[in-house]
């Protein structure tokens, strides 16, 4: 429940489903350090030109563009990304992990379409990939067909059962249908596995928070964010479902804030 600088994006920030998702796709492992391990948010310039330059020097060169471009996704150049993981998968049409990854880069440049389409075609029905399962979800969410996006959930946790961050994305897809008690349920069932991330908690305090249950949230973010943090994102949370509130009044317009896609 760390909400960024858009108050209202902020809501479901940590949802993402990303995604994405993630993408989060949303968060998943189907992000920046799935394929070749984690460089960061806040790389070093010298250590992005580096990776710049050898990934330059023999483009052809499966590794280099896939770390490449995980860096170029974690200092947020997402259009740059795109651009090195489509030319290393014109180059290497056949490499699941290419595709995995531009697949992904395309969801968190807000492509869901064609992301879908490449994401595809990063696995194959007789060998299917979890992660790539739980991408397809996540992007399946952020274009609203939730419906489709569960049953992919639902597919992925066959092969990897009680994986948190399956779970974290399914939760949240039942968060976008209002369905609060399958959300809560299915979150505090992710958050309960000894390898569940942070974020899967803040996920769970931002669905209990939006049921008015506001010490119980704060408690949870606490485990994971500073108390005066914590404290923050529930007093936000309850500004934000008292202007929800007044926004149902006769003659108020109504506003229901989105998910982030980038997670």
């Amino acid at each position: 429940m760390r909400f960024p600088s858009s108050k209202m994006s902020r809501l479901l920030a940590s949802s993402a489903v990303a995604a994405v998702l993630a993408l989060s796709v949303a968060g998943c492992k189907t992000t920046r350090d799935d394929v070749t391990g984690s460089i960061g948010a806040s790389a070093p310039r010298g250590a992005l030109d580096e990776l710049g330059d050898r990934y330059r020097s023999n483009p052809d060169n499966i590794e280099a563009a896939l770390r490449y471009a995980q860096a170029l996704r974690a200092t947020a150049q997402r259009a740059q990304a795109v651009a090195v993981l489509e030319q290393a998968t014109i180059r290497n049409p056949r490499s699941m992990a290419l595709l995995g990854a531009y697949g992904r880069a395309l969801s968190e440049a807000g492509d869901y379409n064609q992301a879908l389409d490449v994401l595809s075609r990063a696995h194959t029905p007789d060998n299917p990939d979890w992660r790539i399962l739980n991408a397809q979800g996540a992007v399946l969410d952020q274009l609203g067909r939730h419906g489709e996006a569960q049953r992919y959930y639902a597919s992925a946790l066959k092969n990897a059962p009680n994986e948190p961050s399956i779970l974290s994305n399914l939760g949240l897809s039942y968060l976008l249908t209002k369905d609060l008690k399958r959300a809560e349920s299915t979150l505090r069932r992710a958050a309960s596995k000894p390898d569940a991330s942070p974020k899967v908690r803040q996920n769970l305090a931002l669905v209990i928070g939006l049921q008015g249950r506001f010490a119980e949230a704060e408690q949870i973010a606490r485990a994971d964010l500073p108390e005066a943090e914590a404290a923050e994102n529930v007093r936000f949370l309850r500004d934000m479902l008292s202007q929800q509130a007044e926004s149902k009044r006769p003659g108020r317009k109504s506003y229901m804030p989105t998910p982030d896609a980038d997670g």
